[in-house]
């Protein structure tokens, strides 16, 4: 039989078809995506046209998808508005450029939402098919069905053909490589990839394979918890609950909607690609989504659903646009608000959610300026202060979670600061910092808890933005509020030379630790069950062996250059002085000299300040507990 009509598809240049492969379509896979979505753009102009009396409604609207392995066909069909012989000529036939380049630059470049120019999401088809068939019939009045046909090369045939409702089917021989796409699961996988949320039945040998219902696209008041919390296990299954949520709708100056929420942080959050999905009408683009959300909220989860992203031709990936960088700070004022309304209205949930989105709300603000303006206040940190008042508040500080407190440093301030100085005492590990932590607290002192990885970035930070605002951590000096004020006899000269107990001690110690880089103070301390000794960092000093092990990668450890404050009202520090103040011991073992004797122990009870604040290496502990065990006895020999 010879076809009605036969030509040549209007493209100047031999073969436009290894270059959609290659060149815009590279993952084979798509070529689903984009005949689904030309099926629902089909259905829903049909629907448009209908209402306007153009043509009959559809009475079922659907997506059919069959397989026939015997013939290797894979059939996508639907019963949208369908095509006359003349459609097919424009929309099919003349993909309209004048080379292959010119094609590829126009759609990149392009300002209008390239999904819906059917003729380019069709040729997708041909990634994985060696022949495509197109049986379509319009749904306007008097129009006859048309077969259109293509090898994969620029000659095409168009002829007659038979289909009683109106609608299009595609039908793909598929090449031997691609034989996969014959397989039930694979189409169903693709399906829920790509076209879960689309508003219109897709059915796989007659079963709906889609959830269909887009969640981001109803009315917030009309949402229960319950639908959102089933909404994110259906997106990421075994993840748990997320903590909280974002919904995002607007459509001015752009169209945007969507879910975002915060989840449990395990410490394998994605801070470069995230796992956020981007949307165009309900079609599944992307998961990489950096160049739309700012980077701080990337490890963020969720949905975004917006015709107004500018894509690349294949949808792949974004292009440079201002929008895109509006629709950023959009999703960033949102997140902000939304976390300022919960501490508003719920601050006791805030603080139970707060060591999850810590990460979010800490890096955003050193990274955006804006972002940094609409948290500031909302910026929590535990403290070891308790609340003292009405604790069923909505405006409380500290606020109460389990056995913990958290505060802001405003909170913080209104306590603890006065008219001459705005310091903020902060600790950064409860147990190797507990000597000095409980020294503070034990003077009546309120400190916060900056105990996660950012915080050592994020204080410089505070501080750089609050000029006003000094952050102390508690092992870095040691205030006069804590010691005790220095009386008569408390410091008596007790040496040969006039020395007093002060200078005797630091003689001690230097002479015993023979160590230039380690300062030895000796304070008498106010807090009675104070240790004998404490390792002191000075602030600058510690921050700046900080970040040198953050650039390094590795912990940071003692520095070198620190200091050794001996508390000299312990009874410990008082025996190895009066120790040194003899001549010889006599015990089974000999005799030992009491000076050397009192700078072993020196040199012990320097150990024993550096176990304290993690300072010993693992060898170094061996050696430790070697040399306590031979003190112990040596003492006990003394005591016979």
């Amino acid at each position: 039989m010879t076809a009605l009509e036969e030509g040549q598809i209007q493209i100047h240049t031999e073969n436009i078809f290894p270059i959609i492969k290659k060149a815009v379509y590279s993952d084979h896979e798509i070529f689903m995506r984009e005949l689904v979505s030309n099926g629902v753009d089909a259905i829903t102009k049909r629907r448009m046209a209908s209402m306007s009396g153009e043509c009959k409604e559809g009475l079922e609207e659907k997506i059919d998808i069959s397989i026939d392995r015997e013939k290797k066909t894979l059939t996508i069909s639907d019963n949208g508005i369908g095509m006359t012989t003349e459609e097919i000529k424009k929309y099919i036939n003349q993909v309209a450029f004048s080379s292959a380049e010119h094609f590829l630059e126009k759609y990149k470049q392009e300002d209008d939402q390239i999904i819906g120019h059917f003729g380019l999401g069709f040729y997708s088809c041909f990634m994985v098919a060696n022949n495509v068939e197109l049986i379509t019939l319009s749904a306007l009045e008097g129009q006859s069905a048309v077969k259109w046909s293509c090898d994969g090369s620029p000659k095409f045939s168009i002829d007659t053909a038979s289909r009683e409702e109106p609608g299009t089917d595609i039908i793909l021989y598929l090449s031997e490589e691609d034989i996969e796409y014959l397989e039930p699961s694979r189409i169903k996988n693709l399906i829920r990839k790509y076209c879960d949320f689309m508003p219109i039945d897709i059915k796989l040998e007659g079963e709906v394979i889609n959830k269909k219902e887009s969640l981001w696209r109803k009315n917030p008041k009309d949402i229960t918890d319950k639908e959102y919390i089933d909404f994110y296990n259906y997106l990421y299954p075994f993840q748990g609950d997320p903590l909280l949520w974002v919904h995002l709708k607007t459509d001015y100056p752009y169209n945007l909607q969507g879910i975002l929420f915060f989840p449990k942080l395990t410490g394998r959050a994605d801070w470069e690609k995230g796992d956020i999905k981007l949307f165009c009408n309900q079609v599944f683009v992307s998961d990489s989504i950096k160049e739309v959300v700012p980077k701080y909220l990337l490890p963020l989860r969720g949905v975004l659903d917006s015709p107004d992203i500018p894509l690349n031709v294949s949808r792949s990936a974004l292009q440079s646009d201002r929008r895109v960088k509006s629709i950023g700070n959009f999703v960033s004022k949102k997140v902000a608000d939304n976390l300022k309304n919960l501490k508003s209205e719920n601050p006791k949930f805030y603080a139970e959610v707060w060591d999850s989105i810590a990460p979010f709300v800490k890096i955003g603000a050193m990274e955006d300026e804006k972002f940094a303006e609409q948290v500031s206040e909302i910026i929590l940190f535990g403290t070891t202060a308790e609340t003292k008042s009405d604790e069923n508040s909505t405006d409380i500080d500290p606020i109460p979670f389990g056995e913990k407190y958290f505060t802001t440093i405003k909170g913080y301030l209104s306590r603890t600061a006065d008219t001459s100085s705005k310091k903020v005492i902060y600790c950064t590990d409860e147990i190797s910092q507990a000597n000095t932590l409980n020294l503070w607290v034990s003077q009546g002192n309120e400190v916060i808890k900056a105990d996660t990885v950012i915080d050592a970035q994020f204080i410089p930070w505070l501080e750089s933005k609050n000029e006003d605002i000094k952050f102390q951590r508690v092992d870095s000096e040691i205030d006069d509020a804590l010691k005790e004020e220095e009386g008569e006899g408390e410091d008596e000269i007790t040496g040969k030379d006039g020395e007093t107990k002060s200078e005797r001690l630091r003689s001690l110690f230097k002479d015993a630790l023979n160590n230039e880089k380690i300062t030895v103070q000796v304070q008498a301390l106010k807090d009675q069950k104070a240790p004998p000794a404490l390792i002191l960092l000075p602030e600058q000093m510690r921050r700046m062996n900080d970040i040198g092990a953050l650039i390094e990668q590795r912990l940071p450890g003692l520095p070198e250059h620190h200091v050794l404050m001996l508390n000299r009202k312990h009874s410990l520090i008082e025996g190895v002085l009066k120790l040194q103040s003899g001549a010889v011991i006599v015990g089974t073992t000999g005799e030992t000299s009491t000076d050397g004797l009192s700078k072993e122990i020196a040199s012990h009870i320097y150990d024993m300040a550096r176990l304290a604040v993690g300072g010993l290496e693992a060898e170094e502990i061996t050696q430790f507990q070697i040399k306590a065990s031979d003190l112990m006895s040596r003492l006990m020999e003394r005591s016979h």
